[in-house]
């Protein structure tokens, strides 16, 4: 009889342990999957962001050559300064596409993080290389405005600036919408920059109609110090955003109070507390790590449950977030508590660790796989 009560006893004590360590490797695997979709989304976006890229420098390309062709035959500062400014965005764009391509890849040991702030990077050079182009437009038109002169075939001027508008407009709110969805902050920049390409062929063509029409012929470089002056805008706010993004600076406190309500809503059973969150933006991406401090002493496998699902409820409400970080912290009246595996918890805490051990091969496999 007492066999048999201790041998029941055990098989009590073994179930608790066998449902813990199901439940670590179910959330495990519902981890991993989070993983897998975040970083297919990411992959996504970067490839419709290379074929969006691709297709701006061609056109932006085109459009530039026609424009200064245009302007030399007739003239037109604007029509030149507008055609400067296309092929210069043609190479911004071609910059974005080196950035989104480097973006791409794995992280490895010289970059453990991976390399998503090139991305930002490159929307950093392309706003400092718009500001340059911004000053060179905006000298020639105020050399144009001392020295007016007269404007040949406006009418084939005014054609190529409307197409040119419609053309580049059209491709910038395309990307635009890609850049959002994706969050891509050199595409946003480039889209950015696309449109004022657009907006500053209208300018120009309204510039060469009142030039053409009403005799004001300072209208024409008028125009062009218009457009100089809105590269300026668009690169300065560019340049303030990757900066930012460069140095680590976290601009949305907002998303700060709501992981705070998530945990404290979700799982507030639990003798848990949050110390501090940290977020940090690479501008695809974003990054969190949570510190939390626990006000009892628990097992280490029910503290990577709590963590797990701290993390997968933050995932399901926050998309934007590649990296959750839960990093527990004993509260000070336990500190001083032995925290080995007793004799009562050591089969779960083995359990624990076969599965976790069975992670991260099936993780390993899986970068191997992509790679």
């Amino acid at each position: 009889m007492r066999e048999s009560s201790k041998e029941s006893s055990d098989d009590t004590n073994s179930q608790p342990s066998q449902h813990s360590s199901n439940e670590i490797e179910n959330s495990f695997i519902q981890n991993q999957n989070s993983l897998t979709s975040s970083s297919n989304l990411v992959h996504e976006g970067i490839i419709a962001g290379k074929r969006i890229a691709k297709i701006s420098v061609v056109t932006l390309l085109a459009i530039g050559i026609v424009e200064i062709v245009t302007g030399y035959l007739s003239g037109s500062v604007v029509a030149t300064a507008d055609g400067i400014d296309s092929i210069s965005d043609a190479m911004i764009s071609f910059i974005v596409l080196l950035g989104l391509r480097i973006a791409h890849k794995p992280a490895d040991k010289k970059f453990h993080f991976g390399y998503h702030k090139v991305e930002s990077f490159t929307a950093l050079i392309a706003a400092i290389g718009m500001i340059v182009i911004g000053v060179v437009i905006f000298y020639n038109s105020y050399q144009s405005f001392i020295h007016p002169h007269e404007i040949k075939e406006p009418i084939l001027v005014m054609i190529v600036l409307a197409s040119a508008g419609a053309i580049s407009l059209h491709r910038a709110f395309q990307m635009r919408k890609i850049a959002n969805k994706y969050n891509l902050l050199s595409l946003k920049t480039d889209a950015r920059n696309s449109i004022k390409d657009g907006s500053a062929s209208v300018i120009g063509f309204f510039s060469i109609l009142i030039a053409t029409q009403f005799g004001f012929l300072q209208m024409d470089a008028i125009g062009g110090m218009i457009i100089a002056g809105y590269i300026f805008s668009v690169s300065f706010i560019s340049l303030k955003r990757s900066s930012l993004i460069l140095v680590d600076s976290w601009q949305n406190p907002e998303l700060t109070d709501m992981i705070k309500k998530i945990i404290s809503e979700e799982f507030s059973k639990e003798a848990v507390e949050v110390r501090n969150v940290l977020l940090r933006s690479s501008g695809m991406v974003d990054q969190a790590e949570i510190h939390i401090e626990l006000s009892r002493n628990e097992p280490l496998s029910d503290i990577e449950m709590l963590s797990l699902g701290m993390e997968m409820a933050i995932r399901a409400k926050v998309s934007s977030l590649e990296k959750v970080i839960i990093i527990p912290h004993s509260a000070s009246d336990i500190l001083d508590k032995s925290t080995t595996p007793t004799k009562t918890n050591m089969p779960r805490y083995i359990k624990w660790r076969q599965s976790a051990s069975r992670f991260n091969r099936n993780r390993q496999k899986t970068k191997e796989n992509k790679t």
